[in-house]
């Protein structure tokens, strides 16, 4: 018999997550837990949700991957005339989650968002491979398209006018820096009772509470 989706559930029990055990510093936070999910050879470990929304509030997400942090805050790249990027243009502010199941760990991150430089965007967009690139130039990212044909097509003109070589980043093409204001570490404990540190920015730095699960 298939099992019922009610029924799907585990109970969390690697690790705990205690207010002596946290940094001052959010990024820093991060970075430790980072370094953990990299160390256990989590796939696609920089795979994050990316929520947007509208001004009026209607809201969207998806997966991106994570492609710079700094003390700023976290980086990904995109086309500006997506989806994405026109809510972006319109409400600057964003949400990021990371889930690593087999740590059993949730990032949050809320805050407001920037384009990143020229010189950065360039400078990702010259360390990607050609065929990334070339997807850049073939695809009007989320408009409609009458078939698959059309990218494939694309993809032949842009491969014949640019060739392998020196390929130059699309003018609607660079990066996004989401700067947190607000960072939830979650670690999963059992029994649904589980560990939620909260950061919040505040003039003169980060507050540290604990929330409910």
């Amino acid at each position: 018999m298939e099992q019922s989706i009610a029924d799907i559930r585990k109970d969390y029990k690697l690790k705990s997550l205690l207010e002596e055990d946290v940094l001052d510093n959010p990024l820093e936070q991060f970075k430790n837990w980072w370094s953990e999910a990299i160390n256990s050879k989590i796939e696609e470990v920089n795979a994050m949700t990316l929520a947007t929304s509208t001004p009026d509030g209607s809201p969207s997400a998806r997966i991106v991957l994570l492609k710079g942090l700094s003390a700023e805050g976290f980086m990904f790249f995109t086309n500006y005339k997506s989806h994405k990027g026109k809510e972006l243009a319109a409400n600057p502010k964003a949400a990021l989650v990371f889930f690593w199941k087999e740590l059993e760990r949730q990032v949050r991150i809320e805050g407001s968002v920037d384009k990143v430089s020229e010189a950065d965007s360039e400078a990702y967009f010259a360390s990607r491979p050609a065929a990334s690139k070339i997807g850049a130039w073939a695809s009007a990212q989320s408009t409609t398209i009458a078939n698959r044909d059309i990218i494939e097509r694309n993809v032949l003109k842009y491969q014949a006018e640019f060739g392998e070589e020196n390929i130059p980043k699309p003018p609607h093409w660079g990066g996004y820096i989401v700067r947190p204001l607000r960072v939830e570490f979650w670690q999963g404990r059992r029994s649904r009772l589980h560990d939620r540190i909260l950061y919040r920015r505040e003039e003169n730095g980060w507050t540290i509470e604990r929330l409910a699960p």
